[in-house]
């Protein structure tokens, strides 16, 4: 038996819609394929099926299609789609650049000349930027966020930061335009939480939520054309690896005490990194004898020709191998 044209025995889509489709249709009801499985018992009391018996069937019926019909695909994450890990805490180092002068620039040029000169800024900087594995996180027209330590960090990510801004300024200066360009550069180091993805497009960049970025961007502001300052914990990391002037304390907006501010000069000669940052003054730990206890009977016991294994656990960027 069959209602309306379709058996109300069927409990799969293919049997069902060539039937009730369209008879139901030209009932002026407007029922088709994507409706079908929403039927519900007022649904089909308001088509004429006055049978509990036959109501029962085609509710079964359509309760074996909505079974059937394959659940809609999660939309994948856009951060694992990218192959960027998820936000997570770390210590980074945060350069901004920018461009000195480009309002003025774009007053005297036309906007194709000024387009070919941003580009071969953006490239300048971008080629600077990868050869100390920085990662740029967002062209802002003339201004350029840069991040060292994510998504890769290294022990000296301060050292490149600032080896980079230096190899900034020098290449911004070789770009062929009617006036010679130069940039200021600001650089700070702290711990943010990094990784989620905000906005969409062309506009979609890893956010970085903490007060790094900010003090970065305030130094930029603070720095005269071709130089580069960096904030108190950069300097710290850096050691003796550069050349410093000293520019005192200054008032940076949003903070509620005064920021020291050093010009970064050149990069100082040095045996190597450790030395550097020590400056030839070693200390002695402060509450690890227990750690200190550990690894001399791990390096007895190698010395011995039992081989030992130390793992050394920390933040990114911290510099596990230099502490």
């Amino acid at each position: 038996m069959a209602l309306f044209g379709f058996p109300y025995t069927c409990a799969l889509r293919n049997d069902i819609e060539p039937y009730i489709s369209p008879s139901l249709a030209s009932r002026d009801n407007d029922i088709g394929a994507e409706i079908l499985p929403e039927l519900t018992a007022d649904d089909l009391i308001g088509l004429g099926v006055t049978s509990i018996g036959h109501r029962r069937k085609l509710l079964a019926a359509i309760a074996a299609l909505r079974e059937a019909a394959p659940a809609p695909a999660a939309a994948p994450s856009p951060t694992k789609a990218a192959g960027i890990p998820a936000a997570e805490r770390r210590q980074l180092t945060v350069m901004f650049c920018d461009l000195v002068g480009s309002t003025a620039l774009s007053a005297r040029l036309d906007p194709e000349e000024l387009h070919e000169v941003i580009g071969a800024y953006h490239r300048v900087v971008t080629e600077a930027v990868r050869c100390f594995d920085g990662f740029v996180a967002k062209y802002m027209g003339d201004g350029v966020l840069v991040y060292f330590g994510f998504p890769r960090a290294h022990e000296d990510d301060a050292e490149r930061a600032v080896r980079a801004g230096l190899g900034v300024v020098e290449a911004v200066r070789g770009i062929a335009a009617a006036d010679p360009l130069q940039v200021r550069i600001g650089i700070a180091t702290g711990l943010v939480v990094v990784g989620d993805l905000v906005g969409e497009g062309a506009a979609q960049e890893q956010a970085v939520v903490g007060q790094t970025p900010n003090l970065a961007a305030r130094l930029q502001t603070l720095a005269g054309p071709g130089s580069v300052l960096i904030a108190p914990a950069t300097r710290r990391l850096l050691g003796g690896r550069s050349r410093l002037q000293a520019l005192g304390r200054h008032e940076v907006k949003g903070l509620a005490e005064p920021v020291e501010a050093w010009a970064v000069e050149g990069v100082s000669a040095s045996e190597g990194r450790f030395e550097a940052v020590r400056s030839g003054r070693l200390t002695e730990f402060v509450g690890r004898e227990r750690e200190l206890g550990l690894l001399m009977e791990r390096w007895n016991l190698a010395q011995d020709g039992e081989g030992q294994v130390v793992l050394l656990s920390g933040e990114p960027g911290i510099g596990r191998a230099a502490s």
